[in-house]
């Protein structure tokens, strides 16, 4: 794999990883509970979704 696709892969999934953070922040932000549950993670993370 040439350096900068490399590169390319690796921003692909830093900006995923980000974007991931996000969502969950955004989710827990909007919850009444002190924690997510691990469904709500699951849930908002589309873990188990094609």
């Amino acid at each position: 794999m040439a350096a900068s696709t490399a590169t390319a892969v690796q921003d692909y999934v830093a900006l995923a990883e980000i974007e991931m953070c996000g969502e969950l922040i955004i989710a827990a932000s909007a919850s009444l509970d002190e924690r997510l549950s691990a469904d709500r993670i699951d849930e908002v993370l589309r873990v188990g979704h094609e």
